[in-house]
């Protein structure tokens, strides 16, 4: 059985991800045939919008399946990777300036890569058990696909809590965050992909739609402003440390988990796009990290402790938030000059 499933359906172009085993990861191939299928769509018009679903209910897509990328980058080879990003930022690109409605259906986790292909979309539907987050930094990477631009965008400094520690957003606060529209119960879904395709309007998504259960992250709101907007992450870090509330505990000991440089430098990138908020900013700055992480980053050492070997303990190559040097934030920031991401093809 194939991993993706494109077809047309009524007035709709259907897309599903169909690697449930998998949580439904995102292969190259997988991005490649999503690219083609919205280039084919976009003058088509028996298609009025595309419908971008998964099969299973643990996952909508948890990430990139990345075990090619470590599997090349541990014998010195990063063209790989460097090539795979170049391709899947390149669709998430198409997908956020997309001249027709997309709608996903994001349940169960929704992580990374699966980010990419399921919040750049107009019409974004999350249920019960739906699970969003950016926690690229726990394998060293920072949070990109062009998520560092829905953090940017969110409410306060939710951006650098978010980003900065990884944590899992349920539907309501996802929605309030900016990664999710509406809340349609799961019960719900087969009706509502059967009335938009017979229609193409997203429009009636509101009719099928309730509110989700309270989030947590507004009630938090002053505690994440008051921590996560300070300079730097040593200064975060401290502000937390300093802090005995449940909060602020929780969120250093995330902290603790992940690699310092992944972590600094994305602060950086989440703030540098916020003073600019566009998706090709975002993904040019994401870039610029992910092309030099596997030579120059945590990647290689994050994969194996979290996927190979799954010990869950990293060896990173700095030992605090302290120890991170400006000039190393600033190397794996520093423009790419001919390797830079090109936007010819985007259109």
């Amino acid at each position: 059985m194939p991993d993706i499933s494109i077809r047309k359906a009524g007035r709709t172009g259907r897309i599903t991800l169909n690697r449930p085993k998998a949580m439904n990861a995102l292969t190259w191939d997988m991005c490649l045939a999503i690219e083609q299928a919205l280039d084919c769509w976009r003058d088509d018009d028996a298609v009025q919008m595309v419908l971008i679903d998964a099969m299973g209910d643990k996952a909508f897509c948890a990430g990139g399946d990345i075990a090619e990328m470590y599997a090349t980058a541990t014998q010195g080879d990063y063209d790989y990777g460097q090539r795979f990003w170049r391709d899947e930022y390149r669709l998430n690109a198409k997908m956020d300036a997309y001249p027709k409605p997309i709608v996903t259906f994001l349940q169960g986790f929704t992580m990374g890569g699966g980010v990419g292909v399921g919040c750049h979309a107009s019409h974004r539907i999350v249920c019960e058990n739906s699970q969003i987050a950016m926690p690229e930094c726990t394998i060293g990477l920072v949070p990109d696909v062009g998520g560092s631009l829905l953090l940017a965008k969110a409410p306060g400094h939710w951006g650098e809590y978010l980003g900065l520690t990884g944590t899992r957003m349920g539907p309501a606060d996802a929605i309030e965050a900016g990664f999710a529209d509406s809340f349609v119960a799961s019960s719900a879904w087969d009706a509502l992909k059967t009335d938009l395709e017979a229609s193409g309007d997203p429009a009636i998504i509101n009719a099928h739609t309730t509110a989700p259960d309270q989030g947590t992250l507004s009630a938090q709101t002053a505690l994440i402003n008051r921590h996560f907007s300070a300079t730097s992450l040593p200064d975060i870090a401290r502000s937390l440390a300093s802090d005995d509330s449940d909060f602020a505990q929780a969120a250093h000991k995330a902290l603790t988990r992940n690699a310092p440089l992944a972590m600094a430098t994305a602060l950086r990138i989440i703030r540098a796009v916020r003073t600019a908020p566009s998706i090709r900013n975002a993904l040019d700055q994401e870039f610029r990290y992910t092309y030099r992480c596997g030579a120059q980053g945590d990647f290689v050492e994050g994969i194996r402790a979290a996927i190979i070997d799954r010990d869950r303990t990293p060896k990173w190559q700095h030992a605090s938030f302290d120890a991170v040097p400006e000039e190393e934030i600033a190397a794996m920031r520093a423009p790419l000059g001919e390797a830079a991401l090109q936007w010819e093809d985007t259109q």
